[in-house]
């Protein structure tokens, strides 16, 4: 369900609205929206930004112009997160700070990653399939493993490794 609160850009591509939830979020023109994926209140997507299924995006997160997210890639967006208070009371939204997290221009996240909290993705930097990055990725370079490390700089957005 896309919600009415939601500024969608023109010539997005959502082929199943029903099976995606966005509420209260921006979603820049030109992107690709697969299946099963949600997208709250303070999520930020630039232009031509593709998300595969069942990707985790939490407030705080902002992707931008031509990120691509793999399936199932997730981000956290609290450091300490808890259900409950230290005297067993419910904890509610109001009772943390979001950390925010950047994925800048071209980045490309592999399925299954981590991303977590407050860290910024690089432009042109490609994050390998069920990496944990814990730590800035630098632009323009690979970063593999848990947690993630660089392997080798990239020539350029869009270029292939070599």
């Amino acid at each position: 369900m896309i919600a009415s609160d939601v500024t969608l850009g023109e010539k997005v591509v959502i082929p199943h609205p029903e099976l995606v939830t966005s509420f209260g979020c921006r979603i820049g023109g030109g992107c690709r929206i697969a299946s099963f994926v949600e997208f709250p209140r303070g999520v930020v997507l630039g232009k031509h930004v593709t998300v595969e299924a069942f990707a985790f995006i939490p407030p705080g997160v902002t992707l931008e112009d031509g990120a691509f997210l793999g399936p199932h890639v997730c981000f956290t967006n609290a450091r300490y997160p808890r259900a409950g208070s230290d005297d067993g009371q419910r904890l509610g939204s109001d009772d943390w700070q979001v950390v925010s997290t950047l994925v800048k221009r071209g980045a490309a996240i592999g399925a299954n990653a981590t991303i977590v909290c407050g860290v910024t993705i690089g432009e042109g930097a490609m994050v390998g399939a069920g990496s944990t990055i814990t730590r800035d990725v630098p632009a323009r370079s690979l970063v593999l493993g848990s947690p993630g490390r660089v392997v080798v700089p990239r020539r350029g957005a869009g270029s292939e490794v070599r």
